[in-house]
């Protein structure tokens, strides 16, 4: 009657592991969707950005009247709402502060 019990609950073990497997591996083909169409979405709208930040960078012109060069210079957003134009060297330093503010805030 041990023996019974033992294997039974043995067998009733199995059987909830091999139903969490397949439960896990629904959930695994579920995600791998959603990450699919997160992959694409990510990248149509980086898309769109890399079009408008050329379309922006094609308008702009500089005191003289020529054209902006976006090797040179970054669109910067504050954190107030505010866009600007600044000099990538200057974005950069930006940055590393704005990062070091993070980590202390961490």
């Amino acid at each position: 009657v041990a023996a019974q019990k033992c294997r039974k609950r043995k067998l009733n073990a199995i059987l909830n592991l091999e139903e969490d497997v397949c439960n896990l591996q629904t959930q695994k083909e579920t995600l791998k969707k959603e990450h699919s169409q997160c992959s694409k979405s990510i990248n149509q709208i980086k898309q769109k950005l890399n079009y408008l930040y050329h379309e922006i960078f094609s308008k702009l012109r500089d005191d003289q009247g020529r054209p902006v060069n976006p090797c040179q210079y970054v669109i910067h957003c504050s954190s107030s709402g505010s866009v600007f134009i600044m000099p990538k060297h200057l974005a950069k330093s930006e940055q590393k502060q704005d990062n070091r503010k993070e980590q202390k805030q961490k």
